[in-house]
Order: structure tokens, then sequence, then C-alpha cells
């Protein structure tokens, strides 16, 4: 089983147990807000898989780790984990570089920033435990992920218009979308984009599965559809201190319905 190749703030991880046994029977599967993907790496493969995010760096990594993995990898067959090799990547603009220097500069940069944070990012360090960059298990976590996204198609869209464009019956749409009042991702994202995106989940033909936080807005925009709450804690850079939180799972379909037939559709 593959895992995330990156932290990533708000990242799914340690909530795929709650959100995996509630997926339907479907063929095909989407996530328009991929990210860390740590949904699409933990579950089981679908007939046909499609992993979406407006960043391009992330998306760029993607795409090098399922077609240059060797290259990738040699890119740091002497990079030591460094506070001053952090920052001097962190200062090199991207378009100067190959996309396998890209994506080994957003990988090297994502890994060791403090809380997996993707805007105003930070050099992490942590006394009780191994950097998250480690050379030592590098190649078989990206060997791991190039097997999983083999299959899988990566789109660079918007959110919206990767539903519209994937929209069928036999559809399965995890949307993992920022966070409403809390940090970003250093990309806009309105108040009219969570009301797009509840009525998107009420007219389309396959089925929307959306894990948010709790948040009085949020309750209110999403008030048609089914919910499934969990209480959760997290943690930020590694903390020992957990806070927390509770987790709100919404969907355009009843979650007691039978999942029959699910086994032989993936």
């Amino acid at each position: 089983m593959a895992k995330p190749i990156i932290p990533w703030i708000g990242g799914k991880r340690k909530l795929a147990e709650h959100i995996l046994p509630l997926f339907p029977a479907h063929t095909n599967y989407v996530e328009p807000f991929c990210g860390a993907a740590a949904i699409f790496f933990l579950k089981e493969p679908s007939k046909a898989e499609i992993i979406n995010d407006v960043n391009g760096d992330l998306v760029n990594l993607y795409r090098v780790v399922k077609h240059h993995l060797e290259e990738l990898y040699r890119q740091f067959k002497w990079t030591l984990t460094s506070r001053e090799n952090w920052k001097t990547l962190k200062e090199t603009p991207p378009h100067v570089l190959t996309d396998i220097q890209r994506a080994a500069r957003f990988l090297y940069l994502q890994k060791l920033a403090f809380g997996g944070k993707v805007e105003s990012q930070t050099f992490g360090t942590s006394a009780t435990s191994r950097p998250r960059f480690n050379i030592f298990t590098l190649e078989q976590d990206l060997a791991d992920a190039h097997f999983r996204l083999a299959s899988a198609t990566i789109e660079n869209l918007d959110w919206a218009k990767t539903i519209e464009k994937y929209d069928r019956p036999d559809a399965l749409f995890y949307c993992d979308p920022p966070y409403w009042e809390t940090e970003g991702y250093g990309v806009p994202f309105g108040f009219d984009q969570y009301e797009r995106m509840a009525e998107l989940a009420k007219t389309i033909k396959g089925k929307m599965i959306i894990s948010i936080n709790d948040h009085p807005e949020i309750r209110e925009v999403f008030k048609d559809l089914k919910v499934k709450e969990v209480d959760y804690q997290y943690t930020v850079g590694g903390s020992d201190k957990a806070s927390d939180c509770v987790e709100l799972i919404y969907g355009n379909w009843d979650f007691d319905e039978s999942r029959k037939g699910q086994d032989d559709l993936f």
C-alpha cells in the first residue's frame, strides 16, 4: 500500500479510517482537491481514477513521480537535511528549473516545512524524531507512489470544472476543500465556492463526499446533505500536544445505503 509522499496541512491520513468505510460502490474515483492525496493512496484502486489540484508544483511532482521516477530520486543522491539547503531552494525561482528539478525542490521544501504548510513556510525542526526528509526511506516511498499513480489521470484544473468534466452515474467525488476561516493554501477560496459545491452535490449524476471543518456557516451551506460528525484530535508540526476538533463528513446520498457489489467494482 502506498502512502502520501509529502506532508500537507489538513491532510487526511489519520481520518482515512472514518472516510473510507463511507465510500459507496463506484467505478470512477475523482479527487478535485487532492493535496497530499492521502485517501487516494490508501484506498483500493478503482477502474478509473483522477486526481486534480490547482497547485502547479504539486501536479508537476505527481507527474514526475509517475513518468521520471529514477531521475527524480537521483536529485537527492547526496542531499542532507539542512536549514541552509532548505533556504537556498526556497529562494530559487521554480521557473528557472527543469520539471524534474522543480519536483525535487517542491518535495524537499514540503517535507521539511513546519506543519506541512503550503504558504508562509518555515523550516521545521524536532528534537524527538527524525526529519521527514529521510533518504533511506525515500526511494521506496517514491516507488510505491509511482506504481499507485501509474494508472491515474493527473489534472491541473479548477475543482468545479473537474467535477463537471468527470461527472457520470458511476463516479465518486471525494472533496477535501480548504477549511473555512482557517489557514489557506496560497489560493483564494471564498465562501461562494462552498455554495457552488453544495449546489453541485445536489445536481450531479455521481456521488460526492465532502470533508470539512465544523463551522456554523459550513453547517448552514451543506444543511441539505447527509452528515457524519467525527470527534478528532490533530497536532501541528509533530507536536505532542493534540487539539480537539470535530470533522464534518457530508454526502449527497444516505451513508447507510447498501454497498452490495462494491468489491466487484474495484
